[in-house]
């Protein structure tokens, strides 16, 4: 599983990293600069709930990978 952002669109919110610090690296004004992020076994329901919690949407779930 991967999370999939347009960082381009990040507003710096830091929800994604308030929800799953592990798995959400932010930049010294607190944005999301990965526009891909492995999500580890056993993880999934935490990266799901980063996803939601993010108010502009730019982040999705890629299950496939």
């Amino acid at each position: 599983m991967k999370i999939k952002a347009k960082i381009e669109s990040c507003a710096g919110h830091a929800r994604c990293a308030a929800v799953a610090p592990e798995l959400f690296e932010l930049n010294d004004e607190g944005y999301l600069e990965t526009p891909e992020i492995n999500v580890a076994a056993g993880r999934e329901v935490l990266a799901k709930r980063a996803v939601r919690a993010c108010p502009e949407r730019i982040l999705s779930i890629d299950e496939d990978e």
